[in-house]
């Protein structure tokens, strides 16, 4: 090929991949809203950087990179960066889209924000339809009615109609003593009956809060789920594969591509994948792998932490309430294997909360409000690793310091982890901090501290006393973490991201694990 045409391919190819980030592939996925009245454009990804112009509040920006807390975006013929946490991305349609619970005790809001109130949680496995996303939220069909679930703790999957398991029909109760029933799914449709507390329907179909029943004589209406509970009852079915499912039980998976192996080691080949939201008749339990059926009728089998199991009667033998099950419960409690957390229970103490907001930020961020957000991220890692978890609080709402306390010597807590951020006059302080109270606590203290460090860029302040009452009064072994300064503006702006409270929950993980690994040695 001729030298001059190679150069000349070379350089359109250099410049068309230079380009691609400037092309709207999808636009809706890369727009931001503004949310003030005036947002300043800047040339660079800082306030040290000229002011280029301003955007106005709900004006559309298109995103092309993001630099820390900062977008770049583009600002008419050129482009400009602007400060992230001044907009806010707009809600994506889902479309044929499920999701999975990852975890157990999954909040359910009325809104997509921790301080909103709770409808409902979701179990480890339990599905719905996805309705739409908005930031760090999806909302969901909930019981008939619509709700929000954070995407830290689900699996996004394609609706799927799970064939290795029993299907099963919706009931609707209906829970006030007169409840209309409508021709349509709304309030001002014509009214075609009227149906009375304790009376159950199947469901037949849903539109948002609304659900679609048959009456006695026939005729089919709608129902306002508001007034109603719903249950769920397994049809019967006679074939071998249900049998199967009856009798050992079922698992669902949890996250995308799981591999189903040919033996019940890692080592093992793979034979299929799954995607999260698919249910597998289980035929035995072999140590933390299920042997499953496919739909080929093949066998194999699948890693019990990467599943949810709803079987009773696995293993008949377990059954049995004589000494030698609680021996061996008890047996199975101290063979724990390593990177796991399964049998142990922690807490996790949001710091503050309602009346209660801690301290607020420089640039005005509340405490409650974050210590929040922190914990219900730490709490999903910890659950992923097989250990029960308990929030001293899942709303924005106050706890008195000593009921705090009082939970985790009721659920006789092997960890108590409070997390907190801090804040001081001198704003120039930086830097977090791991407290401690009782010398059995400093050990924990010391692992968890250095975890977090290994993960987070903050100056160390080390391990220390604090005389902090839910450490004071504490039985269980108990921590409090600072996690930076609210107090200096640089630092509030760093520990307010997303990315910051990933790495440190995750950090703050690390050290949870090693801590209670080095407990089997």
């Amino acid at each position: 090929m001729n030298a001059k045409i190679l150069h000349k391919m070379t350089i359109s190819f250099l410049s068309a991949c230079l380009l691609l980030p400037y092309l709207p592939v999808n636009a809706q996925e890369n727009e931001v809203n503004v949310t003030v009245g005036s947002l300043k454009v800047r040339s660079g990804p800082g306030l040290t950087y000229d002011t280029i112009g301003a955007v106005t509040k709900d004006d559309k920006l298109n995103v092309i990179d993001k630099e820390n807390d900062w977008l770049q975006v583009k600002f008419g013929d050129t482009t400009g960066w602007v400060a992230s946490q001044y907009t806010t991305k707009e809600s994506l349609e889902l479309t044929n889209k499920q999701i999975i619970s990852k975890v157990n005790r999954l909040n359910v809001r009325t809104e997509p924000t921790t301080s909103s109130a709770v409808i409902g949680q979701l179990q480890e496995g339990d599905s719905a339809n996805a309705y739409k996303s908005h930031e760090d939220w999806i909302e969901i069909d909930f019981q008939g009615r619509k709700g929000w679930i954070n995407q830290s703790y689900i699996t996004v999957a394609e609706q799927t109609a799970n064939k290795s398991t029993s299907p099963a029909e919706k009931v609707f109760e209906v829970s006030v003593d007169a409840l209309n029933v409508r021709s349509k799914a709304d309030l001002t449709s014509k009214q075609i009956g009227i149906v009375n507390k304790g009376d159950q329907f199947p469901v037949i179909d849903s539109d948002h809060n609304w659900v679609q029943v048959e009456l006695e004589n026939g005729e089919k209406g709608w129902l306002y789920s508001f007034y109603g509970t719903f249950t769920t009852t397994s049809i019967t079915t006679t074939s071998e594969s249900m049998d199967a499912a009856t009798t050992n039980g079922s698992i669902t998976i949890l996250y995308n591509g799981t591999n189903l192996r040919k033996g019940s080691t890692t080592g093992s080949e793979v034979v299929s994948r799954a995607d999260a939201g698919t249910s597998y008749s289980v035929l035995e339990k072999i140590d933390d792998w299920y042997k499953i059926m496919l739909e080929d009728e093949q066998t194999a089998y699948v890693a019990s932490w990467l599943v949810s199991s709803s079987s009773t009667t696995v293993n008949v033998t377990e059954q049995s309430e004589d000494k030698s099950k609680v021996e061996k419960e008890d047996k199975k409690k101290v063979d724990r294997k390593k990177g796991t957390l399964k049998g142990l229970t922690i807490v996790i103490d949001a710091g503050h909360g309602g009346n209660d907001r801690g301290t607020t930020g420089a640039l005005g961020t509340d405490e409650k409000d974050i210590t929040l957000i922190t914990s219900e991220l730490l709490s999903s890692k910890l659950q992923a690793a097989g250990a029960n978890v308990i929030l001293t609080r899942e709303s924005d709402e106050f706890v008195d310091l000593r009921k705090r306390v009082t939970i985790a010597h009721q659920v006789d807590a092997d960890a108590f982890i409070s997390l907190h951020y801090d804040a001081i006059e001198n704003s120039s302080v930086k830097g977090f901090t791991t407290y401690y109270m009782h010398s059995y606590q400093k050990e924990l203290a010391q692992y968890v501290h250095k975890g977090l460090g290994n993960m987070i860029s903050l100056k160390d302040r080390g391990t220390q006393p604090g005389d902090y009452l839910v450490l004071r009064e504490n039985k269980q072994n108990a921590i409090l973490i600072e996690l930076g300064y609210l107090s200096n503006p640089s630092e509030e702006r760093s520990v307010t991201t997303q990315n910051y409270r990933e790495q440190a929950t995750h950090g703050i993980y690390n050290g949870i694990i090693n801590y209670f690994d080095d407990q089997l040695e």
